[in-house]
Formats: C-alpha cells, structure tokens, sequence
C-alpha cells in the first residue's frame, strides 16, 4: 500500500506537471479557433459556439509568410551543417591533436560559454554593419556558423571513444581526415543527431537578432513575421496565434520523432569527464 500510494502520488504529480506545460498550448489553440470579440468576452470560454477555421488562411496571407518560410528553413539549413562542420573540425583537434597551448585555448572557450549573449549584440552589430552585411543572408547566417557548446558536446563524444581505434587506423595507413569522417564521425553519430536537433530548434526559432539585422520582409524569418500582427491599434490575437501554430508545428514534429536521439546524445556526451 505505500508503493502504491507512492507511485500515485509521483504519477499525480507528474501529470499536473504536464497540464501545467501544456496549458498554453491548448490556449493557443482555442484562441486561434475564435473570433477577435471572442477573445475578450468575459467570462471567456474554452469550447468556442463557432470555431473560425479561416484564421489559419487569413494569418498565412496577412504577411508573406511563404517568405519567411523559406528564409527560415535556408538559414536553418545552412547554420546547422555550417555549425557541424566547424564543431567536428574542432572537437577532433582538441582531443587527437597535440599543439602547444591546447589545453589554455579549450578552457579559454569554456570560459566563454559564460558569457550572456545579449552582450554580444552591439558587437556582432557593428562588426557587420562595417562589413555592409546588414539587411543580407550574411548577417543571418556567418555569425552562427560556429558553437563552443557544440564543439564542446561532440569533443567529449570523440573523447569517449577509445584511443586504440585511432591509432590501428593510423597503423593501417588511414589519414586524420579519413579516420575523422569515416570511423570518428559514424561512431558519434548519436551526438551528432542531438546537437543538430538542438541547433535547429535554436535558429528555428531565433528571433531577436535576425529582428535587429534584418530591415525588409524578403529577408525576415517565421519568428519576426508574427510581429505583423501587432500595430499601433492592438494585436490580432486569433491571427497571431494561427500564425504561431505555422511556426511551431514543424518543430513538434521533428522533436517527437528525433527526441529519442536527443537524450541519448546528451547522455553520451556528459558521460565522460569534462577534462580539461
């Protein structure tokens, strides 16, 4: 009987737990299904009289968000496989190349990972604004082709894997390159899978900076567009969280397919020892 009321208690709680999280979800929804008035009655109401189902087409052809789909999925793209690329390059020289200042240079970037970045807004605006990238895909996409939390997950996976593999392909007359892309990389492709999942969920909905350095709509991502909801005389609530459903569905969709290669990689990228 104690095991029992236990397991009721972890599993009620667990279930308020996961009413609560998905509360706003259902308010999105519900509000996206109702008339602007019906927004504000009061005493508002969960099950709409009339469900508005043209919200959804009035909210795609309010703003251009073919556009921004389009801009969000090219920066998505390109920021993932760019942010990839440079990461395992990087996470192979810190754990199988021996150079003078290795160890300074990898706490030195861990060091870095404290700082907010909010602080880096001004700079990276400036920089490119004497680049006169600005207003350009550039903008959107260099400054997020590198990640020290990217670079640091996959080093602990390439550090997990035992030395003696690397050194029989070296034996065997494999290069560093081939032994990186042909043994390195599949071994860590759970780790792989997870940061990439993590990084496109993050430029997927990045919203702030493709807002500063983006001044036309033929440039503008998923996440601005939902400001063209809101003006001076108020927000369209049902439009706008019509709209959001578009930006969101995706994501939900690739996360309960993939989430499985999320927690395993985590798992096996803490599994080992952040040494240093």
């Amino acid at each position: 009987m104690t095991r029992l009321l236990k397991n009721v208690i972890r599993y009620g709680l667990l279930t308020l737990g996961a009413l609560v999280m998905l509360l706003p979800f259902a308010w999105m929804i519900v509000t996206s299904l109702q008339s602007p008035t019906a927004v504000f009655a009061i005493p508002h109401t969960w099950f709409p009289s009339s469900l508005q189902w043209g919200n959804f087409s009035k909210a795609w052809h309010a703003a251009p968000f073919a556009r921004y789909c389009f801009n969000s999925i090219l920066v998505t793209f390109i920021t993932t496989l760019g942010q990839l690329f440079t990461s395992i390059l990087a996470a192979f020289t810190f754990t199988h190349l021996h150079f003078c200042g290795r160890r300074t240079l990898f706490a030195g970037l861990i060091a870095l990972m404290m700082v907010p970045g909010e602080l880096l807004l001004i700079p990276n605006f400036v920089t490119l604004s004497r680049l006169h990238w600005i207003d350009t895909y550039a903008a959107l996409i260099v400054p997020w082709l590198a990640s020290i939390f990217t670079m640091f997950a996959l080093r602990q996976a390439f550090h997990a894997q035992p030395r003696s593999i690397y050194y029989a392909a070296r034996l065997d007359g494999a290069s560093d390159w081939q032994y990186l892309w042909h043994i390195l990389v599949p071994a860590s492709r759970t780790t792989i899978t997870a940061v990439a999942i993590l990084q496109i969920i993050a430029s997927w909905n990045s919203f702030m900076w493709p807002l500063i350095v983006t001044n036309s709509d033929r440039l503008r991502t998923l996440p601005v567009g939902l400001t063209s909801f809101t003006s001076e005389a108020g927000t369209n609530y049902p439009l706008l969280m019509a709209a959001t459903i578009f930006v969101i569905v995706p994501l939900l969709i690739l996360y309960l397919g993939l989430q499985k290669y999320i927690v395993a990689g985590i798992t096996q990228a803490s599994a080992k020892g952040s040494s240093l």
